[in-house]
């Protein structure tokens, strides 16, 4: 029999869940109701005097080479991040799922970067790949290889990525080991007894398990990457070299803050909340077919 939760109150339950709510109508729905409304909005220069101008935004906005430029970069971070972060951490979770002397620690090491700020990561990686300062930058010019991110843009996305992936993997890795550890072990020993060699049980096996965990974090990391990368790219490049780092997010910040262009930086915003809406129900509607549950 199960027990069910009697309230002496029918205000009590809704007086409990207010708090929750009201963060997020005032800082989640609120904000994103006044950027669809600025984007039909066009400002002067000095915030004096406001028009109702329809579409004009999205059509300036849709009519610049710049900015499909940044949404394609956008879907190469996005993607490369989630990759890179979801492998990485698939495959530590997996080693440190094993028997291993002083596996607590290497449980907890794993799990300290999810603590640092995106701005602190970026500063980090600067310190260690900065083409003139970097420890590991000296590294790879002893090995004849030209490192300079400030320049070279294929090494400063390749940098982001980096940074950002690195930021992410422990997130990943706290899913992923919790997945490993709620799979029955009598599972494993059914498909070795089978002979099933350790690379085919994984295919086999625990990977199949594994997907609907694989689906949480790919919802997860993509959404990661279209937003919270914004802290990483400002601290290590500021969209730079040639804006060559310059994401949709990115691109906001810098047309709405930095340019004035209040109404065009609400219209890329909704551009961009709609594109990500998208890809997470296009993930549901497709993706998800492939999970086992």
């Amino acid at each position: 029999m199960q027990k069910q939760s009697v309230f002496q109150s029918k205000l009590l339950p809704y007086a409990l869940v207010a708090p929750q709510l009201a963060i997020v109508l005032i800082f989640f729905y609120w904000p994103a109701a006044q950027a669809v409304v600025q984007s039909f909005l066009l400002q002067d220069a000095f915030g004096l005097s406001t028009s109702f101008v329809w579409f004009e935004n999205y059509q300036d906005i849709l009519s610049q080479p710049d900015y499909w430029a940044a949404v394609v970069r956008t879907f190469v971070f996005s993607f490369a991040i989630a990759f890179s972060s979801l492998s990485s951490a698939l495959l530590l979770a997996v080693m440190a799922d094993k028997p291993l002397r002083g596996g607590t620690l290497y449980r907890t090491l794993l799990i300290w970067p999810y603590a640092v700020a995106p701005p602190v990561v970026g500063v980090l990686w600067v310190f260690m790949l900065h083409p003139s300062l970097g420890i590991l930058a000296r590294g790879l010019r002893g090995m004849g290889i030209d490192w300079n991110p400030l320049l070279d843009g294929n090494q400063a996305a390749l940098l982001i990525i980096l940074a950002a992936a690195w930021k992410q993997i422990s997130y990943n890795f706290l899913f992923f080991l919790a997945g490993l550890q709620s799979i029955p072990k009598s599972v494993f020993e059914a498909a070795a007894i089978d002979g099933a060699r350790p690379m085919r049980r994984f295919w086999t096996v625990t990977f199949p398990l594994l997907s609907p965990t694989i689906f949480f974090l790919l919802v997860i990391n993509i959404v990661y990457a279209f937003f919270d990368t914004f802290g990483i790219i400002d601290t290590m490049t500021r969209g730079g070299p040639a804006k060559a780092t310059e994401t949709m997010v990115y691109k906001v910040y810098v047309d709405g803050l930095l340019g004035g262009n209040l109404g065009g930086s609400a219209a890329q915003s909704v551009i961009l909340m709609i594109i990500v809406v998208g890809l997470t129900a296009i993930q549901f509607r497709f993706v998800e077919r492939k999970v086992t549950y």
